[in-house]
């Protein structure tokens, strides 16, 4: 028990509570760790069409945010009909992701950090369904932080879609 610790502990097989939490079922037996985010996906290491680092797409996260706070303060100041201004940043942010994913794969805090969304599955658009159910899973269930090997955040798992460079 005690040489297993210390193996753990040295890199030597198993993990450390230095490698910080998995996916539960990500890696089933001897899987490889892909040497790249999104290489499992068939994505180029870097460039267009390359997966978007968790750092870039929590900008692009900032960036709607900011809008959406904006747009929300801009019209509680009006009204209280909407709620209240952190109510109504929540429903425009949500809006704003669905109707732009559907419509463009893409945010505006996206586009302007040079990111799109798209279906690893198929080369087609990415459509309503799967725009609003990853909008959804993102703003109520599962935080865009939480990544997989690729880099993949559990609601982009869930609709079968990634986060790529533009």
């Amino acid at each position: 028990m005690a040489k297993e610790q210390g193996n753990r502990q040295a890199g030597n097989g198993g993990s450390s509570w230095r490698n910080g939490p998995e996916i539960p079922n990500q890696f089933g037996g001897d899987d490889p760790v892909p040497s790249y985010p999104g290489e499992y996906l068939g994505l180029p290491k870097s460039g267009p069409g390359a997966q978007a680092s968790v750092a870039r797409r929590m900008g692009g996260v900032v960036i709607d945010w900011l809008l959406c706070l904006a747009a929300a303060t801009l019209i509680t100041s009006t009204t209280d009909a909407w709620g209240d201004a952190a109510t109504l940043t929540l429903l425009l942010w949500v809006a704003m992701g669905i109707l732009t994913g559907w419509l463009f794969a893409r945010t505006p805090g996206m586009a302007v950090l040079g990111m799109g969304v798209a279906r690893v599955d198929a080369e087609v658009p990415v459509g309503f369904w799967r725009a609003a159910l990853r909008t959804l899973l993102t703003a109520f269930i599962f935080p865009a932080a939480m990544v997989d090997a690729d880099g993949r955040g559990m609601h982009d798992r869930a609709t079968n879609t990634t986060v790529i460079l533009a």
